[in-house]
């Protein structure tokens, strides 16, 4: 990703709940007002997750884009599946790799690239309790240690 491009919203849990190993960047069908909403911030990526579909399409769900308020009849349901657009190739390595070797697709940001929004999926495999717990317990260390480093330094 390049320093120009902004990012709209993150998905808190990918990397929590998730041991993300590649991301490939997607392109996202919009319609009527739904721009103008993430223009504004009004998305949410909490617990959406991508599908490849038999038809060898990829959709993400639960992707909540708040309706517009200034919009009328043009205004969609935000809850509805967002087709992707992603090349016949990654959907081919896509389809490998979750049916194959069990990883999901998990998007783990939303950003501009230019004018056009993007969606960046995360190829992951679920995080045991346990790693969840190693996790949590380095960042803590981290943070102790930066906070001693801190004081040591005034």
């Amino acid at each position: 990703m390049k320093k120009n491009d902004n990012i709209i919203a993150k998905n808190p849990n990918a990397y929590h709940n998730y041991e993300i190993i590649d991301k490939i960047e997607a392109g996202i069908v919009l319609y009527g007002t739904e721009i103008k909403s993430i223009r504004k911030g009004k998305v949410n990526l909490k617990d959406s997750y991508a599908i490849i579909e038999k038809n060898g399409e990829v959709y993400v769900y639960s992707m909540n884009i708040s309706p517009y308020e200034h919009g009328n009849i043009y205004n969609k349901d935000p809850l509805r599946p967002k087709k992707l657009l992603l090349n016949r190739s990654e959907i081919h390595k896509l389809i490998g790799l979750t049916t194959m070797k069990g990883y999901t697709l998990v998007p783990t940001k939303i950003y501009f690239k230019g004018n056009f929004v993007k969606l960046e999926l995360g190829i992951g495999k679920g995080k045991k309790l346990y790693d969840k717990r190693e996790d949590i317990k380095k960042k803590d260390a981290q943070r102790k240690i930066e906070r001693y480093m801190k004081e040591s330094i005034k």
